[in-house]
């Protein structure tokens, strides 16, 4: 919204305690205010931010200069797009808003492509924009975009800053609203003059507008519903999204889960939201999910559905998702009920409240003992495993416990090794493509903010700025990146900032010299015609980074990848191992676009 002023700063505490959400921080104060940009950057200390990513320019010149004081970290990024995604995943993995910074025109447009891909994933993130002074706005001037009018479209909300006195409450509610409710990425936009403008005023913590009041508890009458649904319910299935995780309520989950022995399935983004080495999980469901987790979606009568807005990777063709189903639809948002799938019951509310709600409803648990046999049946008939020929053996059947020596190196068993080599708990991130589904089904993900990546707008090349800002979250936690080659081409600059910072990140390039999953398309949809999706020649990754100051490895054969997973691992900074994988290698199942979960195929000629 633009010309925005900040909400109900000038009330007490008493006043507003019923209307507004105030953030609790404790931060120490440094930046003493006399400028709109020390304002600025008060304000972010007020709110607890401790890190924040972004490039300098002319129009946010004045911001830098009062963070040169500051005891918050900035990390240079080598492009703005870099320092959304940074900031992007450092609010998923610490579950408070990212901060981005970027100049005008061209720093603000940068952004642009991070900032959509935090909204489609409701991920906390604030940009703040330099802008040309306000008196040039609208004259075309050097470096000028309508910034407030870009971004929108995806924006929880934005904000022209208009006023030196009151830019750092604007800055404090930008940082309120973005991870109030449904997180997402919120936009102050800065002119020059404002920030530049004289002011000692101080500014008060993060609070939300009077008029933002995300709801809390769901309708009683509705939880009391959807609880006797649940008990008679012959073939249950929790679904669990991405507002699990958002919402603190992965305990929750399992302990629901657990109490009424519903299998759980998963979307992309919930990943590690309940464990997979639980005997209920099911896994990830959707276009590249598990066998199990679709057969379980089509055929189940009830769906308590978590935190999940039912988008087209997940849903397939919205006429065979889950046919027979009664849903039962939990959501922060209201826009989301009944969006793409009809809500048969609306629990409108926190998620972990609202299963709360439903435990405390829930007079007995439903007789399923058939059906969690069915789950089990299932998961042996469609096991997660990959065809590896070996030399003892002419046949292609699947396996995942050969290891040839003479065949091309398959991307699953990489991503397998991976996990085995790190911690339960270590981060994972991605770019997208044919990686990020292998990274999605062959990694075992057992707890939340461990996988991070691009799900709704598909931003190739997030995973390595993604990897800077996770890890800068979680030093103490090992940081995976899984990168195609042509995902990491688009951001493989970043690795100067990981060289710099000394960040102790693993990048694993799954190289098959293509875009892999438009030559998978190609090959399943248009007659193999491979337009544009193969690359003659790659660069030596493991060279580019030793170029760049990280270390570099390659692998070609199956007998070097222990070894040098453990090396890249063991090295104290950046490494980056270019593993030379199977390029006919493709991902399955997959369930064709528009089609029928329960119809998915497990190779090409099933398509």
């Amino acid at each position: 919204m633009s010309e925005q002023p900040p909400a109900t700063f000038e009330e007490s505490e008493e006043d507003t305690a019923n209307d507004t959400v105030e953030i609790e921080t404790e931060t120490e104060i440094e930046t003493p205010v006399s400028t709109g940009a020390s304002s600025v950057i008060r304000a972010l200390e007020v709110a607890g931010v401790e890190t924040c990513f972004g490039v300098q320019g002319g129009a946010i010149m004045p911001v830098y200069d009062a963070l040169y004081d500051s005891s918050i970290r900035h990390i240079t990024m080598a492009h703005e797009q870099g320092a959304a995604h940074a900031a992007d995943a450092y609010g998923i993995v610490s579950g408070t808003p990212g901060v981005c910074l970027a100049t005008s025109g061209p720093g603000a447009t940068n952004l642009v492509t991070g900032i959509a891909d935090a909204s489609m994933d409701s991920d906390p993130m604030i940009a703040l924009t330099g802008q040309v002074p306000t008196a040039f706005v609208g004259n075309d001037a050097f470096q000028e975009t309508d910034t407030t009018g870009l971004t929108a479209p995806i924006t929880k909300t934005n904000y022209f800053a208009t006023d030196s006195d009151s830019v750092g409450d604007t800055v404090g509610e930008a940082f309120a609203v973005s991870g109030t409710g449904r997180p997402g990425p919120t936009v102050v936009d800065l002119p020059k003059d404002v920030t530049n403008g004289q002011t000692d005023r101080e500014p008060g913590k993060p609070r939300t507008p009077s008029t933002y009041d995300p709801p809390t508890e769901a309708d009683s009458e509705a939880v009391e519903q959807a609880a006797r649904t649940l008990e008679r319910a012959e073939k249950p299935v929790i679904l669990a999204g991405g507002g699990v995780i958002k919402g603190e309520a992965s305990e929750e989950l399992r302990e629901f889960a657990t109490e009424y022995d519903i299998p759980v399935v998963t979307t992309m983004p919930a990943l590690g939201a309940f464990p997979e080495d639980h005997e209920l999980a099911m896994e990830m469901a959707g276009m590249h999910g598990t066998g199990y987790a679709n057969m379980a979606v089509t055929h189940c009568d009830v769906m308590l559905a978590v935190g999940c807005r039912f988008d087209d990777r997940l849903t397939g063709g919205v006429e065979t998702f889950a046919p027979d189903a009664k849903l039962l639809h939990v959501d922060i948002d209201p826009a989301e009920i009944s969006k793409n799938i009809a809500a048969d019951v609306a629990l409108i509310g926190d998620a972990g409240t609202v299963l709360e709600q439903l435990e405390d409803e829930m007079e007995r648990a439903p007789d399923i003992p058939e059906w969690n046999d069915q789950c089990t049946t299932w998961k042996a008939e469609y096991p997660m495993d990959y065809a590896v020929p070996s030399e003892a053996s002419s046949d292609d059947s699947p396996t995942s416990s050969r290891t040839p020596q003479d065949r091309p190196l398959r991307p699953e068993f990489v991503v397998e090794a991976m996990d085995e080599a790190t911690s339960d708990e270590a981060i994972v991130t991605t770019g997208v493509g044919q990686h990020q589904m292998w990274a999605c089904q062959y990694w075992t993900y057992r707890h939340p903010r461990t996988w991070v990546s691009s799900h709704g707008l598909g931003t190739m090349g997030y995973g390595l700025p993604a990897a800077i800002g996770a890890k800068v979250a979680e030093p103490e936690k090992q940081v995976v990146c899984f990168e195609g080659d042509g995902s990491f081409l688009m951001t493989c600059q970043e690795l100067s900032v990981a060289v710099r910072e000394n960040l102790d990140i693993t990048v694993a390039v799954l190289n098959n010299a293509a875009v892999g999953m438009v030559r998978q398309w190609q090959d399943a949809f248009f007659e193999g015609r491979h337009s544009a999706s193969q690359y003659p020649w790659v660069p030596a990754f493991d060279k580019l980074a030793e170029a760049f100051g990280a270390q570099g490895f390659a692998v070609h054969e199956y007998d070097e990848v222990a070894d040098t997973i453990e090396a890249a691992v063991a090295y104290d900074g950046p490494s980056v191992i270019d593993f030379h994988i199977d390029p006919g290698a493709n991902v399955y199942p997959m369930v064709p676009s528009g089609g029928d979960n329960g119809q998915f195929a497990l190779s090409e000629d099933q398509l």
